[in-house]
């Protein structure tokens, strides 16, 4: 008996060739060690890459000194672990336990009481403790529970936000805060290659290069190690796959791997248009318009889709109509799809959905939406907060075409007169002007300028 823990002394005591360790062989010395080892390989990991300040930062520096629980979550690879750890470089005494570790794969729920005693033996009373990818744990959240309890001052990341939601809120009803990281945004992706983007002008040479940077953002997106130079599609297909594999198929014993795989890549890929579960059923022969809620609903937990409702000022209108689909990054979407080359205004709209989401994450008040009248006329984005329609946003790539622009901003007419709302914009590939049609002002903006537009981080 160690700690509260019965072992089984028929089970080996050692590592294997992996420096596996199987979880009945642990005690205080080897978990110490292993404790030791993850600070040093998280602190290693960051020596050789070039890291940056994440524009959420200084927001979510000040919430370090609330007791609350600071859950950070979002997207596999999105740079949480990098993100936690800056944040807690101004106080040294930290511990750190990394779950998606392969070593701790077997830890059990009535184990991790032996964490928390090499945590004592390390640290004796640390400030902060880190959770790295706790949901790998089951009942995680009465762990958690308890060391809020003991005063520890908790950090958690996760790369599923359903199951951490739902566990949160069944047992730390106000005793959290929730966080979102995104992989990097263009403003992001700048600083990263060097380039003061806050400058008030810009040189004809300085357009050119962001310019030069968007088609590259457009191409491969914001994970921050493809920013570093990986090789784009071998790694988002690898990432990709990892979380098909672990954070679903195994997690949720899904019996129809193919199916459930075609499903994922037709979704992502299929970007920026309106799907029903119904037609999904349909597509992939499911059982039940349940399975396809199911299917859909596992890529959204773990960051791979979001999704917008239409705007209805009735409820059941707005849950029943088709939702509108977006990839969490453009990257994934060109390493997955089989065209020969994007479809650039599906992608312009579908990094302006990721830009809208990076800012709901930051003010949690706003909506947002996609709006269709009976003749199929669309707006791209509602943005609402409270009572209030706040913005009305087209996204069109050509605006040299006479029918197309005349298409998108009759359909801004038709929602502004019905909403009230006169904040009309067009984001667009190179037209910066403002036009005033029918007594309505419209802005356009090219989406460059557009996304430079700095976060509100107040």
């Amino acid at each position: 008996m160690l700690g509260g823990i019965k072992f089984d002394i028929k089970l080996l005591c050692s590592y294997n060739a992996q420096k596996s360790i199987k979880l009945c062989s642990m005690n205080t010395n080897n978990l110490k060690q292993l404790l030791i080892d993850q600070k040093e390989e998280l602190k290693s990991s960051l020596i050789n890459q070039k890291i940056i300040q994440r524009e959420c930062f200084k927001n979510y520096q000040k919430l370090l000194k609330s007791s609350l629980i600071k859950i950070i979550t979002g997207p596999r690879r999105a740079g949480k672990s990098v993100l936690a750890y800056q944040l807690l470089l101004q106080d040294k005494n930290f511990a750190y336990v990394n779950f998606d570790d392969e070593r701790l794969a077997t830890l059990k729920t009535g184990d991790l009481n032996l964490v928390l005693e090499s945590i004592y033996i390390l640290y004796q009373k640390p400030k902060f403790i880190f959770l790295d990818e706790i949901q790998n744990i089951q009942n995680w959240e009465l762990f958690v529970n308890r060391l809020k309890r003991l005063n520890f001052n908790l950090i958690i990341t996760g790369s599923n936000a359903k199951l951490l939601s739902s566990e949160l809120s069944t047992h730390l009803t106000g005793r959290h805060i929730s966080l979102e990281l995104y992989p990097f945004s263009f403003r992001e992706y700048l600083i990263f290659q060097g380039f003061d983007y806050q400058q008030k002008t810009f040189s004809t040479k300085e357009v050119a290069f962001i310019k030069k940077a968007l088609a590259g953002y457009l191409a491969q997106g914001g994970f921050p190690e493809i920013v570093q130079g990986e090789p784009m599609k071998r790694y988002l297909i690898s990432l990709y796959s990892a979380i098909l594999t672990k954070d679903i198929l195994l997690r949720h014993k899904i019996k129809y791997i193919n199916t459930f795989k075609e499903l994922a890549n037709y979704l992502i890929t299929n970007f920026a248009r309106l799907i029903t579960f119904n037609k999904l059923k349909n597509i992939f022969a499911l059982n039940s318009v349940h399975t396809a809620k199911n299917y859909f609903s596992f890529l959204e937990e773990t960051y791979l889709i979001f999704y917008l409702e239409k705007f209805s000022y009735k409820t059941k209108q707005r849950l029943t109509a088709p939702r509108k689909i977006y990839a969490i990054d453009a990257g994934l979407i060109n390493a997955l799809s089989s065209a020969s080359s994007p479809n650039l205004g599906l992608l312009y709209e579908n990094i302006v959905a990721i830009e809208l989401l990076r800012r709901k994450a930051l003010n949690p008040e706003k909506e947002i939406y996609y709006w269709q009248d009976n003749h199929k006329g669309e707006v791209d984005f509602v943005i609402k907060q409270g009572l209030k329609i706040e913005q009305l946003i087209q996204v069109c790539y050509d605006m040299q075409n006479y029918d197309t622009k005349k298409r998108e901003i009759s359909s801004l007419l038709r929602i502004s007169q019905e909403t009230k709302c006169n904040n009309l914009l067009i984001i667009n590939d190179d037209y910066h002007a403002e036009e005033k049609i029918k007594q309505k002002k419209i802005k356009f903006i090219p989406l460059w300028q557009w996304l430079l537009n700095p976060l509100d981080t107040s």
